[in-house]
């Protein structure tokens, strides 16, 4: 069933992405929050057919952490999930992504209508300085800015070096730091055609303030808070 499950999904996935490709190009003329408002439909769509075909939910703690002002959310990532569920949990926002994304057809249409900081890793500083620029315009558009800070998707109980970018952009923006943690690679792994049915779960943690402070701070903290979440809901493999 979990076979059969996953396939209906794919399904759907090729059926509803393509027109929808095309309506996120009709909607240029919105603005870029008007832009937003219309594409993520699709990510709500999308984890709609997730429950009922793969019997796949998930549960939010920590609501109530939530600021009522932009901030710089940093994430766990583990698969394509949190990119889908991050549209109807949080507030109009903005992914910083590898600019190859926006090169994929459909999807990259989409995506690049919903005003991304698409960056070159290999440029450096110059895609360091793209990100302050880029960011400090998002935030003061009211986007909130989602960073993964590991850089990639990690698989379950596992971590890589936490990068300094996103908590650059925040001391640099006075944005408080919003720190996230889920287990939904457990279900929906990376790259992977399977989605397992179970409820995943995501913690949203409370404000790290970033005025006056030292990035390096800011990303400890946000490490410690994420990864202390992560070995309660998403535990590492045994060996």
């Amino acid at each position: 069933m979990i076979v059969l499950r996953s396939a209906l999904f794919a399904a759907a996935l090729l059926l509803v992405t393509p027109p929808f490709a095309v309506l996120s190009v009709l909607t240029f003329p919105l603005s870029r929050m008007g832009r937003f408002r219309v594409i993520s439909w699709w990510s709500k769509i999308m984890l709609f057919v997730a429950r009922v075909v793969c019997r796949l939910d998930y549960e939010v703690e920590g609501r109530e952490n939530l600021p009522s002002r932009p901030c710089v959310i940093l994430s766990k990532h583990q698969s394509a999930w949190e990119t889908l569920a991050f549209q109807t949990v949080f507030p109009p926002q903005v992914h910083v992504l590898k600019r190859e994304l926006l090169w994929i057809p459909f999807f990259g249409w989409g995506l690049g209508m919903m005003s991304p900081i698409a960056i070159n890793r290999a440029k450096g500083r110059a895609a360091l300085r793209q990100l302050a620029r880029l960011g400090k315009e998002r935030i003061l558009q009211g986007f909130w800015v989602v960073i993964f800070p590991e850089g990639t998707r990690v698989a379950p109980g596992t971590k890589r070096k936490y990068q300094p970018g996103g908590a650059w952009l925040a001391v640099q923006t006075g944005a408080p730091v919003v720190p996230v943690a889920h287990n939904a690679g457990l279900y929906w792994p990376k790259n992977a055609f399977l989605k397992f049915p179970g409820t995943i779960t995501m913690r949203i943690g409370p404000a790290i303030p970033t005025e006056g402070r030292d990035p390096a701070d800011v990303i400890a903290d946000t490490e410690r808070w994420i990864e202390q979440q992560q070995a309660e809901i998403c535990p590492a493999r045994s060996n």
